[in-house]
């Protein structure tokens, strides 16, 4: 046989790219190896030039880059139903914050975050950026799953289950940056937990961290009324404003939620090149708000997509997400033409990388990027006829849609089946973890 042995063929698919150019191929092929995208042509141009390894006959399918998931806190998938129906702070100081307190601890956290991978993997989610506890444990569990993330140690000013103090959690990600920062599926970010949550001594300090190792600066941002209230009572100024006063605002800074915005705290957030991580379904569940991101998109702002944590969604499915944030805005704005498709498609995808700083890595189907991969089976009622490939998959599709999952050109799921974790046990495990908890 003739042609270059490679991994892996995805051959005769929809290729949705998310490219510069939105190119979509019909019979599209995709070429893997060595984790790496080779090529991406329609069929004939590749005829003859590989040799696979393997090869996934896509026909009849959607082929597309994985999901990015901004924004969660995926150990907490272990507290999904523990509070629910409840205000923002209430559900944090009376009930999630004092179970984490006496129930959360590094073994805790693996299993949280295993079962969050395996459902993440399930629905198509090949990235996905944390802010939560014991973050080394977050990273080694990701990556002997083989899914890509960006793990940041949570950071308040009170003490956590896993550090005492703040300057104690800022010095234990410093250690985390220097162990991970060779490893290709791992990031870590810094993680201030909030304006409200960290003194401003903590934020500069964090900032001074994301500088000097080029990493990101993960933090909620006005997400409530309360705070923005709050702040404003406090300092005279809105919580953007307020990081921006610390120096703290720039392009290496990833913003969740972004709710109770001014027009000056748009333009701000557009100016500096802060990255917004939207996320739609858990701001409904807490009455939180709606974020403006119509308004944030029009004024060059990076907006991306996720779900927040397990407990305050309750699932991590982002195909519901993109459902759920091209409707809402809709209705919202009274304009059924904002939020298209395509846009939300792009905020699930490249623009997730660019929110992360990955856009040259992953985010899209392009010769040169990493193998993030994902395989839709439209052989299904719900998902024929097919017209418009992004209307399908925004509006249509379910993470259950998802037959294969591929990340760094290793398949992590293939025809629905797990391919690095083992499931029963994992839910076997986590039933027998929840039965400890008592009722809050």
């Amino acid at each position: 046989m003739n042609g270059e042995t490679v991994d892996i063929v995805i051959a005769g698919g929809t290729v949705i790219t998310m490219d510069l150019c939105k190119t979509t191929l019909e019979g599209g092929i995709v070429v893997i190896k060595d984790g790496m995208i080779i090529a991406v042509e329609a069929g004939d141009a590749l005829k003859g030039r590989f040799r696979a390894k393997e090869t996934i006959d896509a026909t009849g399918k959607i082929v597309m880059p994985g999901l990015i998931n901004t924004h969660t806190h995926a150990a907490m998938a272990l507290f999904r139903g523990l509070a629910d129906d409840l205000p923002l702070q209430e559900w944090l100081e009376k009930h999630i914050w004092p179970a984490e307190a006496k129930y959360m601890n590094g073994e805790a956290v693996r299993l949280g975050t295993l079962l969050a991978i395996a459902e993440m993997i399930r629905s198509g989610t090949t990235t996905f950026n944390d802010m939560y506890l014991f973050e080394n444990e977050v990273a080694e569990v990701a990556r002997a799953a083989g899914i890509r993330a960006v793990v940041g140690e949570g950071l308040l000013d009170f003490p956590t289950p896993n550090k005492q103090t703040p300057q104690e959690g800022l010095k234990y990600t410093e250690w985390l940056i220097e162990k991970w920062r060779h490893e290709p599926l791992i990031m870590v970010a810094v993680a201030p937990h909030s304006c409200y949550a960290c003194s401003p001594e903590v934020l500069k300090a964090a900032k001074t961290i994301s500088q000097k190792y080029l990493v990101p600066f993960h933090i909620h941002l006005s997400e409530t009324k309360k705070e923005a209230e709050d702040m404003r009572k406090k300092c005279g100024l809105t919580p953007v404003a307020y990081l921006e006063s610390l120096g703290v605002l720039g392009d290496a800074v990833i913003a969740a939620h972004c709710i109770h915005l001014t027009e000056e705290d748009i333009q701000l957030i557009a100016c500096r090149k802060v990255g917004v991580a939207h996320n739609p379904e858990s701001d409904m569940k807490l009455a939180s708000g709606v974020a403006p991101i119509p308004a944030l998109l029009a004024a060059g702002a990076k907006v991306a997509l996720g779900t927040d944590g397990p407990a305050s969604n309750n699932n991590l499915d982002m195909f519901a997400e993109m459902d759920t944030a091209a409707k809402l805005h809709k209705v919202f704005r009274d304009d059924p033409t904002v939020m298209e498709a395509r846009v939300v498609l792009e905020m699930a995808t490249i623009g997730g990388a660019r929110v992360l700083g990955l856009e040259e890595r992953i985010g899209s189907i392009e010769k040169g990027k990493r193998a993030d991969v994902i395989v839709i089976d439209l052989n299904k009622p719900h998902l024929v006829p097919l017209y418009n490939p992004y209307s399908q998959v925004v509006y249509a599709a379910g993470g259950g849609d998802v037959e294969t999952v591929i990340i760094e050109g290793r398949a992590v799921m293939g025809k629905r089946k797990l391919l690095t974790l083992d499931e029963e046990k994992l839910i076997r495990d986590v039933h027998a973890w929840a039965g400890r908890i008592n009722s809050y």
